[in-house]
């Protein structure tokens, strides 16, 4: 009997304090609290400089104004955060992260070890939406798209299920592309220094984003020659051909169009399934906020960081519509990768 007791005080603690968390208001919940921000990739990469220049303003837009500890959780191309986000994570809006823009399509595609419902996240939004580019070392004898198709060049690999290896096997297997996977390093940091050393001949597929806030010096020091980019229509400010000019018939462009749907998540921002509806608002709302905020677009010009609004709705829409992709679409991705 007393241990019955103390049972039914403890379920009936737990009962209240449940309720009790869940009966504050947004303000009293986030006041004096600290929210973990997961980030998938290694310190000083992209993702990693996105994130914490979010979280520098994100703050004063959420009621409460907490405080936020950025927490990098690199693994496996970015499924270690994934899965802590969708399994471990509190889910009660007290923690947040950025994946890599790729991972939302790994389950859709069929990867066992990918197994999440990107659809259950409360997706807060995107911090851009990317073009990319390819680029070879100004030493390669590989010096525009056409060389591409018939010398290899080095790339690096940063783990399976990464952009840096989906891509360029999906390239190469659509187009004719030659891109050689060297797998094994971590992200992006070690990759570009492996192309300076000479290791590597070049990076098959890298936001544009990217190297104008991290490596602008390449391109302004004729460092790298610009091989292609993915954007759908000519870009003035790169000076080089769209891949998309490779299609040559409509299941080209229905699987390209598949693959490159991710660009346009660019830099999400994710929180764990379940996330009271409230709380799931403000964070959205905050998202939206900073990203019009006046200091933070001024602080992201100096900075040098490509900032557009992706908004949580506008993110679910996109992988509402990879899940609802015709089978034969899927298909022809998950042949153009397993090559």
């Amino acid at each position: 009997m007393r241990i019955f007791l103390t049972t039914l005080v403890f379920a009936v603690a737990a009962l209240t304090s449940g309720q009790a968390a869940r009966a504050q208001s947004v303000e009293e919940f986030y006041k004096g609290r600290q929210v973990q921000v997961i980030i998938s990739s290694t310190s000083g990469s992209t993702y990693d400089r996105y994130a914490r220049f979010l979280v520098q303003h994100m703050g004063k837009h959420i009621p409460g104004n907490p405080s936020f500890v950025p927490r990098n959780m690199p693994g496996a191309g970015g499924i270690v955060a994934t899965q802590y986000l969708h399994r471990i994570a509190p889910k009660d809006g007290s923690a947040f992260g950025t994946v890599s823009r790729n991972l939302p399509f790994e389950p859709i595609l069929g990867k066992l070890e990918a197994n999440f419902d990107p659809l259950s996240f409360v997706w807060l939004g995107s911090m851009n939406h990317e073009r990319s580019i390819a680029i070879s070392w100004h030493t390669s004898k590989v010096k525009m798209l056409a060389d591409l198709q018939h010398m290899e060049l080095l790339v690096p690999g940063n783990g399976a299920g990464s952009d840096s290896e989906v891509i360029p096997l999906a390239f190469n297997a659509l187009f004719g592309t030659k891109f050689k996977i060297v797998r094994g390093y971590t992200g992006n940091t070690e990759s570009t220094l492996a192309v300076e050393r000479g290791e590597l001949e070049g990076i098959a597929y890298w936001s544009w984003s990217a190297i104008q806030s991290g490596h602008k010096h390449w391109l302004d020091g004729n460092k790298v020659n610009v091989l292609f980019h993915t954007g759908p229509e000519p870009d003035p400010e790169i000076k080089a051909p769209s891949i998309r000019t490779l299609v040559r018939d409509e299941n080209q462009r229905a699987a390209l169009e598949f693959i490159l749907a991710r660009e346009i998540l660019g830099r999400p921002f994710l929180a764990p399934p379940g996330v009271p509806l409230d709380r799931a608002k403000a964070l959205q709302a905050a998202f939206n906020a900073t990203m019009k905020d006046p200091a933070f677009i001024a602080e992201a010009q100096k900075r040098n960081i490509e900032v557009q609004l992706v908004t949580g709705e506008q993110v679910t829409d996109v992988l509402r519509k990879a899940v609802a992709a015709p089978a034969p679409v899927i298909e022809s991705v998950k042949q153009a990768l397993e090559r």
